[in-house]
Order: structure tokens, then sequence, then C-alpha cells
């Protein structure tokens, strides 16, 4: 069974920041270059919230605000779920799933190790299904006999 651990080996190993008093606008430009949903806020070296392209449709568009004049710490979502490297992906999607999160930080002790989304559990889920798949469809046309 594949865990966190295995989807943080996958990925590049930068962990992308911001600080709380910089603007949407700034985290909307790291987010673009960097070509991720989300930025981990972080004061005085710890992290405090998360910011997403989703807070940005909802906080800012739909509320008729402009990202270069919003802080982070104004629509940052700073109730967050974390994960473990040793967290399984199935327990990760039922934790996405519960309290609809699409980004979950990545802790080992207190140190924050990682990011990882939606994207990267489901990709790494169906990964895994499709070498099952393989491995019985082998199975049954006698490629292991």
């Amino acid at each position: 069974m594949k865990t966190v651990n295995d989807i943080l080996k996958g990925k590049k190993t930068e962990i992308w920041s911001i600080s709380p008093a910089a603007t949407v606008f700034e985290a909307l430009k790291i987010m673009g270059e960097k070509e991720i949903g989300a930025v981990i806020v972080i004061e005085k070296g710890k992290m405090i919230g998360i910011i997403s392209e989703r807070d940005y449709a909802r906080k800012i568009i739909l509320k008729d605000k402009t990202s270069k004049n919003t802080t982070v710490q104004e629509i940052m979502t700073s109730k967050m779920f974390t994960v473990k490297p040793e967290n399984t992906l199935e327990e990760c999607m039922v934790l996405m799933t519960a309290k609809h999160v699409r980004h979950l930080p990545v802790f080992d002790k207190d140190k924050l190790v990682g990011l990882i989304s939606i994207g990267d559990v489901v990709k790494a889920i169906i990964s895994e299904k499709d070498i099952l798949i393989q491995e019985l469809s082998d199975y049954i046309t006698g490629k292991y006999v």
C-alpha cells in the first residue's frame, strides 16, 4: 500500500512559502511561476496557513477585492489538516474528501517536509491500481506460469 512518502519521493523537494504580509498578487505570481495550486504561509519560521487558487477565487474575485490590495493573511486558510509521511493514500483521500481540502501539508515530527495535492493522491492511487490490474491480467493469461 502506497504512502505519502511514496508521493514525496516522486516530487520536487522544494516547498514554496510566503509571508502573511505579502499581497495575494505575490502569492499568485509564485503559483503561476512554479505551476502549483497552493503556497504555505510562514511567519517566524512556523506554518500558520495556506493560500490556494480556491481561496483567491472565493475570497477575492467573488467578493470584488483586488489581489494587489489584499494581504495573504486576509484570505489564507488557517485551519489546516496535516499528514505524516507514513499515512496511506487512502487515509489522505478520506481526509481530503471529509474536510473538503485539496492540499495537505506533510510533517515529519515537527518539521514541514512537503505538500501534497488531491491530484498527487489520485495519480498515485490510479498508478497503484493499474499495476495491480496488469499483474492480475498477467496471472490470468498465464504469463507467470
